[in-house]
């Protein structure tokens, strides 16, 4: 996938092909980037296991190679200078989308298995678990997004239609877009909540690491219990925000133009975020009053 990144990236320089409003490379390389972070994450989070690791094995190598297979069809299609997904143009272009739609089911049901066994793993910092745990749950909820991008969107028909699926909502595939990521800055876009889904893989498991890097400089962090509470409100929060990006897209809503309803459930989730962010360090202020040591003229 390293090395299709940088091949794509050559690709987007040197091919000046456009297809549905992007660079025809464009694709390919986003899903290469997108896969090493992803397939990194999950061989560190299989290194946690303390058992089962046979079956962690088998689940991240199922993984790697649904990936390949994935990745060998849409680069095929850039190099025919056909579109990879919803493509039904063609019997042999109707094939290669469905067998690209088997790897995203096998993917899926491996990254549901490396789930399973780390719900299951006794992993000794609670804090590090949790955000494991949760991050790798919210990742299977973000690329289950990828499925209602299948559905027939206003105006096509299967078995009629050359194309059956849109990433846009509302507004047709290939309209105006941000910079970089492509998205919809006229509709709704479901790549958006497919994207910040996937990467609770690794923002969570980051929040982990930061919070113990500061540790030794804040006494609260110290306390796992306050570093454990801090992942859970994070948690929460992406998971809000998720749900909250799936539902402005749902709606047809760009993310650049929301409407009362959106900003509305963003001010709530801030707010619950704060507050859940100071009760759990005023937790580690008490537990760090209460395990103060005591005045030298009171000690014994």
């Amino acid at each position: 996938m390293a090395v299709l990144a940088v091949v794509s990236a050559v690709g987007v320089l040197v091919d000046d092909r456009v297809l549905v409003g992007a660079p025809i490379w464009a694709k390919p390389f986003k899903f290469a980037v997108s896969f090493v972070a992803y397939c990194l994450s999950l061989a560190w989070m299989l290194s946690l296991l303390p058992d089962r690791r046979r079956v962690g094995w088998w689940a991240g190598t199922v993984v790697a190679l649904a990936s390949l297979v994935e990745m060998v069809i849409i680069t095929g299609q850039v190099v025919r200078g056909k579109r990879s997904h919803f493509n039904h143009a063609t019997p042999f272009d109707e094939a290669l989308f469905n067998a690209m739609a088997v790897t995203v089911v096998i993917l899926w049901a491996g990254t549901l298995v490396v789930a399973v066994l780390l719900l299951r793993a006794r992993i000794t910092d609670r804090a590090s678990a949790w955000a494991v745990r949760c991050g790798i749950l919210l990742a299977l909820a973000g690329a289950a997004v990828g499925f209602l991008m299948t559905q027939p969107a206003p105006g096509q028909q299967r078995g009629v239609s050359k194309v059956v699926g849109a990433h846009s909502v509302g507004v047709p595939d290939g309209g105006p877009s941000m910079p970089l990521t492509g998205w919809s800055t006229t509709g709704g876009d479901l790549r958006i909540p497919h994207f910040f889904g996937m990467h609770a893989l690794q923002l969570l498991p980051l929040l982990v690491m930061v919070l113990s890097l500061l540790a030794p400089r804040f006494a609260r962090l110290a306390d796992d219990r306050v570093r454990l509470r801090l992942v859970l409100v994070a948690s929460g929060a992406y998971a809000a925000a998720f749900a909250l990006l799936l539902w402005q897209a749902l709606r047809g809503q760009p993310l650049t133009g929301p409407d009362g309803a959106t900003l509305g459930a963003t001010g709530l989730i801030l707010i619950t975020v704060a507050l859940g962010v100071y009760g759990a360090l005023r937790t580690g202020r008490t537990s760090v009053a209460t395990t103060a040591p005591a005045p030298k003229d009171l000690v014994p």
